[in-house]
Formats: structure tokens, C-alpha cells, sequence
């Protein structure tokens, strides 16, 4: 707060003979802004976290625990929110080999006739993957979306089915898409929970996606018949600007839907998903969204174990052309705590079957490592074969015996 008394009396005694221009006074509100942010973000929340929005949850990335939820799986238009399975959509394609970031996309009628947020494509007009990944995350373009839906599926429609298959796979059980922007249509519904599970599988699976989505101003270049200009874009998300921890993601507004967003921000080692629903304004949307956020990483205490769990353990086989077969744990395990316990307390015990029956097939469970805090449980991690052993044949016994009699 003193900094802020300093920066104003400062700027007093400046202006007395320099003219305050418009540019001046919007870069000292934002230092201001900025200021207030930290203070904001360094207070600890320690008796709970409201929200005006009807609808909102709280969730951990690494390990998908929520930690905060109102009305969270009631069923709401998402806006633009839309946008996080289209961009998880084109990471999908981007990662299998389906597109490059270099490839042209050829904007289509269909595209170009896109109303809402846009940024004015042309019928066969084209940009690359990369630039219309930054119109999405951006500018929120709708255009952009229906352009690289084409690309990808082929039409809009055949894309929706697959935004649709991706979600019932994320375990999205509420939700329904109509199409891959978000506009207002009958049957595009979806939830807070079921935006905070596509929000975590799009920033876990492909962190780049943040080199997107805290961009604050760009432009792109339009190369149409009519010659070349140039389309500023500035990102719809405030959140970016208002919290020093912020790293993204996808506001959405209708008059419909209200003011929507799913908001992601890291601290240290603690990567946090809150989504907003129904807020009554942008400024309502993101004074929740930094609530939430200063709730969460001040009740939060992350425990990681991924270099102390064993490379590999051995469980006996019987009938099988091995005598025995490796094992090895499938991932790390992560815990997230907001009781305040000693996660140094955190006990593991390995606990493996003592034989299996050939045949074992690469992936079977041989076991698990346990953990558990104070007597209880709190997570497992499964202990799975590396390799597949065969269940051994009349002639690979009687080879086995001979070599044992050898010996």
C-alpha cells in the first residue's frame, strides 16, 4: 500500500509539468493494478472462499482433487469457455501428426460468416495452425474455430462429434457441445466440473498451450485479394493482468451464458484450475476467479513422490518360460492436504503378489505402493510388468528340467 501512496504522490508532483497524456495515466493504473494484485495474492485466506457467481469449483492439476465447489455440476451454456475442448482438440491433432504448426488452414464461407467475437477472416483466406491457435486463445475468435474444426474433421459437424467423444472419455458426464465456439444454441450446456477436468487435461497434457493464452497483445497479418493489413488482437482474459500467479485460460461471455471462466494459475510446485459460471460481470468473473485461486494456494500443501519409488522389484512366476517377472511402479504419486497435517508424516509400503500364473501380460498388476498419513490411506500407486512371460510349453518344461538336473 505504501508503494502505491509513493507511485501516486510521485506522479503528483511530475504532472505539475508534464502533461498527463492518455497513455501515461493507463500505464501508471497498471503498475497500480499490478501492486494491489501482489498485496491481494500474498493474503492468506484461512476460513473458507466465497464466490458471487452461482457456479463455481476449485480443482488441483496434478492430482484432480477438488478443492472448492458450488453448484458445480449444474448445468450451464459455457460461451466461449467452448474453446478449451476445441484447443485440446488441435493439440490432439497437433501431437498425433495429423497437423502442423506450419500448415496453412483455407478459411471457408462457412468460417468467415461467423458472428461474435472474430477476427474477420476472409473466404479463402489462409493462416497458419499457429496463428489461429493464437487467434483462439487470444481473441477468442469464432471463426478461427470453426476454420481449424474444418481443417482437422473436415466440417464443424464431424469435429462437435469428436469434442463430444473426448469429453464422455474425460469423464464429462454433463456435458454437451452443439458446436466448437461456444455461441449460444440449444443443447450447449455443460458444467463447472466438467470445464475443470477438460481445463486440467489441456494444461497437464500440453503446458505450451500457456504460451498462447497469456499473451496480451499481438497482431496478425490478413493476405486477402484485397492486399495485406494488419488485426490487432488483445486477449479477452483480464485474469492474466490481475493475478501475479495467473497463466491462463478461456474467458466466455453471452447474454445467455453471462460472464464465464476457466482460470489457471501456479505457484511454486502448485498448479491450480477455477472455474467460474454465470458471473453478473467481467469484473465479478475475475474477482472470483483470484478468490478462489488466493483460497487455494493458501490452504494447500502439495506432497510429491517420484524419485523415491523403486525402478523395479521382481514377483515369482509359475508355468511360465521366466522364472520371474520385473515390475515397475506405473508414475509418481501426488497428494494435495488443506488440513494443515505434516506431510512429512507420509508413510509407503510396497505390497506385491507373492507369485502369478503364467501367462503375465506386459501391464498386468503385480502389486501396489502404499501410502497413507496418521493410520489412513491417502493413495496408492500400482506396480505393473514391464514385460510379457509366456506360460511355457511341454518342451520348454522338459528343457527347464534338464538344465536343473545339470545343475
Amino acid at each position: 500500500m505504501k508503494k502505491i501512496l509513493a507511485v501516486f504522490l510521485a506522479f503528483l508532483l511530475i504532472s505539475q509539468s508534464i502533461p498527463l497524456t492518455a497513455e501515461s495515466a493507463y500505464i501508471l493504473q497498471e503498475e497500480m493494478d499490478d501492486q494491489a494484485t501482489k498485496e491481494n495474492a500474498g493474503q492468506n485466506t484461512t476460513e473458507g472462499v466465497e464466490i458471487s457467481a452461482p457456479s463455481g469449483v476449485l480443482m488441483e492439476a496434478s492430482t484432480g482433487q477438488v478443492l472448492y465447489e458450488k453448484d458445480a455440476n449444474t448445468k450451464m451454456p459455457p460461451a466461449s469457455v467452448t474453446k478449451v475442448m476445441t484447443m485440446l482438440l488441435i493439440f490432439d491433432a497437433l501431437e498425433e501428426g495429423k497437423i502442423k504448426l506450419e500448415d496453412k488452414v483455407t478459411v471457408s464461407d462457412y468460417a468467415a460468416g461467423m458472428g461474435g467475437s472474430q477476427v474477420f477472416l476472409e473466404p479463402g483466406e489462409t493462416q497458419s495452425v499457429d496463428t489461429m491457435l493464437k487467434c483462439i486463445a487470444v481473441a477468442s475468435a469464432n471463426d478461427a474455430c470453426v476454420a481449424m474444426a474444418e481443417h482437422i474433421s473436415g466440417s464443424e459437424e464431424a469435429f462437435v462429434k469428436q469434442m463430444n467423444e473426448r469429453a464422455k472419455g474425460l469423464g464429462m458426464k454433463n456435458t454437451n457441445f452443439v458446436n466448437c465456439n461456444g455461441l449460444d444454441a440449444d443443447g450447449h450446456e455443460t458444467t463447472a466440473l466438467d470445464i475443470a477436468l477438460m481445463s486440467r487435461e489441456l494444461i497437464t497434457k500440453y503446458p505450451q498451450v500457456h504460451e498462447y493464452c497469456t499473451i496480451w497483445m499481438d497482431t496478425i497479418t490478413h493476405t486477402t485479394k484485397k492486399g495485406t493489413s494488419e488485426f490487432g488482437l488483445t486477449n479477452t482474459n483480464k485474469f492474466i493482468r490481475q493475478y501475479q500467479y495467473a497463466t491462463g485460460l478461456k474467458t466466455g461471455s453471452t447474454s445467455k451464458a453471462k460472464f464465464c471462466l476457466s482460470a489457471t494459475a501456479k505457484k511454486d510446485d502448485l498448479e491450480l484450475v477455477g472455474v467460474v459460471m454465470a458471473a453478473e460481470n467481467a469484473k465479478e468473473r475475475v474477482k472470483d476467479a483470484i478468490a478462489l485461486m488466493n483460497y487455494g494456494f493458501s490452504k494447500c500443501n502439495k506432497f510429491e513422490d517420484n524419485e523415491n519409488l523403486p525402478q523395479s522389484v521382481k514377483v515369482p512366476v509359475t508355468g511360465g518360460i521366466k522364472d520371474e517377472v520385473t515390475g515397475v511402479s506405473e508414475g509418481g504419486f501426488q497428494y494435495v492436504d488443506t488440513s494443515g497435517a505434516d506431510l512429512s508424516k507420509i508413510e509407503k509400503k510396497i505390497d506385491l503378489k507373492k507369485e502369478v500364473k503364467a501367462p503375465v501380460t506386459k501391464g498386468e498388476e503385480l502389486g501396489k505402493i502404499i501410502y497413507s498419513l496418521d493410520g489412513k490411506t491417502i493413495g496408492e500407486v500400482q506396480i505393473q510388468a514391464a514385460e510379457t512371460v509366456e506360460e511355457a510349453s511341454f518342451p520348454d518344461m522338459l528343457k527347464k528340467a534338464a538344465e536343473e538336473f545339470l545343475l
